[in-house]
């Protein structure tokens, strides 16, 4: 099969430009080593697992799976009580892992230690501003994610049509692009518009190997474009979820003048955790993003990643190198 080489495959060391997102509940062992099996970067969710001993065992059961480069995603939450980091952080470290995905907060004090002991460092980002930020400080790469994400898209509601290319002209570190990504004409597009790679989240819940319920899955291949709900939006803090009926109720009583303590029971994370578990789609509020529009199947994640690698290649070597005329120049 053909060979996508960027600035991203070479720094982290992996054959082909496709990450698998680190997703809450779903970024598990099993997924994480099958997509990097196939040559891509899969990412084990550090906060999914309760304690960091349980990451550490997380991170041994990968290691039976795959002998390919994987990596460890590290949420950093603004919280009242947040999580022991620096225990996840050693366990990341002990366990010899060489690539952290950081996201949220700025993961400048958690770099030292990481840098230290040669681990490489992909923060996600949601506008131009703070991918340069996080350039200044030291990180390794970028993910930009655009408004069409799951999850947190930021407040300044700006699509990878754009921010990809934005991100191109102001960056001099490698970065991958995020939000609306699941097929080859994405990584193709992708590519086009100056990223070193593409991340995946949503589509890569859709896939055999993602532990969430098979009706959770086939509930984003029944779903389009226009399926999900930005709740938060008057408390800045938006996100992307998919619409229920609980998603369209947080909405209404937010946009009626409601505080997060009239929803904080509809949007618990153990409700949201029961959907991908149990299967019900209306249990709680659940991250999907616009790109279930064109998810239309649940493969293998290793199937997907090489299919995804193959038909860019195709597109870029067919249709695309097609479309050039060479044009003489009359002397």
């Amino acid at each position: 099969m053909s060979v996508l080489t960027t600035r991203f495959t070479e720094l982290f060391g992996v054959e082909h430009p496709v990450v698998q997102g680190g997703m809450q509940w779903v970024g598990r062992a099993e997924l994480a080593a099958a997509v990097s099996e196939a040559g891509g970067l899969g990412l084990i969710t550090a906060l999914t697992q309760p304690t960091p001993a349980d990451l550490a065992k997380e991170i041994e059961k990968a290691r039976t799976l795959t002998d390919k480069p994987f990596g460890v995603n590290l949420t950093i939450l603004p919280t009242i009580t947040p999580p022991p980091y620096d225990e996840y952080r050693r366990v990341i470290v002990d366990a010899g892992i060489t690539i952290v995905e950081t996201a949220g907060s700025n993961p400048e004090p958690h770099m030292d230690l990481f840098k230290a002991n040669g681990v490489k460092i992909l923060h996600k980002c949601t506008s131009v501003r703070h991918a340069l930020k996080a350039q200044r400080i030291g990180v390794d790469a970028v993910s930009i994610d655009g408004f069409e994400c799951a999850g947190h898209p930021g407040e300044d509601d700006v699509p990878g049509l754009v921010l990809i290319p934005a991100a191109a002209d102001k960056l001099t570190i490698p970065f991958i692009a995020s939000g609306g990504f699941g097929d080859a004409r994405g990584l193709v597009a992708a590519l086009a518009l100056g990223a070193d790679g593409i991340n995946m989240g949503s589509r890569f819940m859709c896939t055999v190997e993602s532990p969430i319920d098979q009706a959770v899955k086939q509930a984003i291949v029944d779903a389009d474009e226009r399926d999900t709900e930005l709740i938060f939006r008057p408390l800045r803090n938006t996100a992307r979820v998919a619409k229920n009926a609980v998603s369209v109720e947080v909405v209404r009583i937010l946009n009626e003048g409601g505080q997060f303590a009239d929803v904080q029971h509809l949007v618990a994370g153990a409700r949201g955790r029961t959907v991908y578990e149990n299967g019900d789609v209306e249990a709680g509020i659940w991250s999907v993003g616009m790109v279930q529009g064109i998810i239309h199947d649940i493969p293998a994640a290793g199937d997907l990643v090489r299919r995804i690698v193959t038909e860019a290649a195709e597109i870029i070597q067919g249709r695309l190198a097609s479309l050039v005329t060479a044009v003489g120049v009359a002397s």
